[in-house]
């Protein structure tokens, strides 16, 4: 990265090669003016600091996340749009595990940029609520449902992504597994009034 051609949106971007290449919780300033080839006070005429910088990160990467499962859903309904959004969820953080890493905490409004950052969670979300109005999932229990399937999502790529599946089966199988189960569930999602009515299960012994 040329020195004279440094700029905020490079910074951002060289952050962003730069936690997929090594690691979200090994980003520092230091290591980036390294990286780029500068003194560390330059990095500040561009970011207010590593708080900024992350915020950043996470910025571009919910709205990067958000642009790749939107296109996979377009004319997409039900199954078809969960399978396609979910292998485009997979992708993207196999592709850029240490982007991703920033865009995963919920933001807070003492964050850097949090107006911006709530807008692109939002459009993500968007998607997922989409695929989930296909399902006839609406009402408070969207959100429940949501939440469902991104746990999913995440924990099964973060997994993958840290090499954490070292039993010996393919683990595209067991991800198209995963997202079958998660479709069987929404088509028989329960909405939460129901259960709390249901008689519970006497576990006690006779």
């Amino acid at each position: 990265m040329p020195r004279a051609g440094l700029t905020r949106k490079i910074v951002v971007e060289q952050a962003a090669l730069f936690a997929d290449e090594h690691g979200y919780e090994q980003l520092t300033l230091a290591a980036l003016a390294k990286r780029a080839g500068v003194a560390l006070p330059s990095l500040y005429k561009h970011v207010a600091g590593l708080d900024a910088l992350k915020a950043e990160l996470g910025l571009l990467a919910t709205r990067e996340l958000a642009e790749v499962m939107s296109k996979a859903a377009v004319g997409r309904a039900r199954g078809d749009a969960l399978r396609t959004v979910a292998v485009a969820y997979r992708a993207y953080v196999l592709e850029h595990p240490g982007r991703y890493a920033a865009s995963v905490r919920a933001v807070g409004p003492e964050d850097a940029l949090a107006d911006e950052r709530q807008a692109a969670a939002a459009e993500a979300v968007d998607v997922i609520f989409a695929v989930l109005d296909g399902y006839g999932i609406a009402g408070d229990e969207v959100v429940d449902a949501a939440r469902a399937v991104r746990s999913a999502l995440h924990g099964f790529a973060v997994i993958e992504s840290a090499g954490g599946f070292g039993i010996p089966r393919e683990i595209d199988r067991s991800f198209s597994a995963m997202v079958d189960g998660l479709d069987r569930a929404l088509r028989s999602w329960t909405p939460s009034a129901e259960r709390a009515s249901s008689p519970a299960t006497d576990t006690s012994e006779a």
